[in-house]
């Protein structure tokens, strides 16, 4: 019977994961070396948007030589020597991919759905009539204003370099900024950089740069949306301790 790679249970490697097809996609990810080839084909996918049937991983060291090809599944991650700060790169192979012509990357691809003023206003119900309603009840609410410290308080425990938990969704991520941000609105926010694929932007928000974090990787939220504490990267592919 054929020799098996014994490996530690406890460990694990931090490759920089980068894309084909979408050349601003760059994550750092935590790998067990156990893990097989399958399985970090799987977890990519999530990520990345790629299938596992249309993926091919190449491993490059910290130099930028290549390693090798990952072409067996079955073999775990450690059977080719990935070091911390190896890079792991997905190729596409999947012509009419998700990820394929730069629709991920650039929006101005996607066809916009317009509607007339004139149909807007003959639906039975839209955002104009109800804010033209809620003015007519209560002509004073479209002149309140948030005061500039609104939340502060709320910031006292939250520092950049926290892990985090976001809601609505229990997300988890980085803090990446806490304070004022006078292009979303009056009061404080707290930037979080998701540990998945979950947010809108890169950090940058009306064209402010807020901090720098991968693609559709970052949100800014209230605080009173954000708890600090111990929440460690959730990774489906863990295996549990027999």
């Amino acid at each position: 019977m054929a020799s098996q790679l014994h490996l530690p249970a406890d460990d694990s490697v931090q490759l920089l994961v980068t894309h084909s097809n979408i050349k601003t996609f760059s994550s750092q990810i935590r790998f067990s070396l156990q893990t097989t080839v399958e399985a970090v084909k799987d977890k990519l996918w999530k990520k990345s948007g790629t299938s596992m049937e249309s993926m091919r991983l190449e491993l490059y060291d910290d130099t930028g030589s290549k390693v090798g090809d990952l072409n067996e599944d079955f073999r775990p991650l450690g059977f080719y020597s990935p070091h911390n700060g190896y890079r792991l790169h997905i190729i596409d192979l999947d012509p009419t991919s998700v990820t394929s012509g730069g629709w991920l990357e650039d929006t101005s691809l996607v066809e916009k759905y317009t509607i007339s003023d004139e149909a807007y206003n003959k639906l039975d119900s839209n955002f104009r009539k109800f804010k033209e309603k809620m003015i007519s009840q209560n002509p004073t609410a479209s002149s309140k204003k948030l005061p500039d410290n609104y939340m502060e308080e709320l910031c006292a425990n939250i520092e950049v370099g926290d892990r985090c938990e976001v809601e609505p969704g229990a997300k988890r991520g980085l803090v990446k900024f806490v304070g004022k941000a006078e292009a979303l609105g009056p009061g404080f926010w707290v930037g979080v950089q998701y540990d998945e694929p979950l947010g809108k932007h890169d950090g940058m928000v009306k064209g402010v740069r807020f901090f720098q974090c991968p693609p559709a990787h970052g949100g800014i939220v209230r605080p009173d949306k954000v708890k600090v504490g111990d929440f460690p990267e959730r990774d489906p592919f863990e295996e549990e301790e027999i």
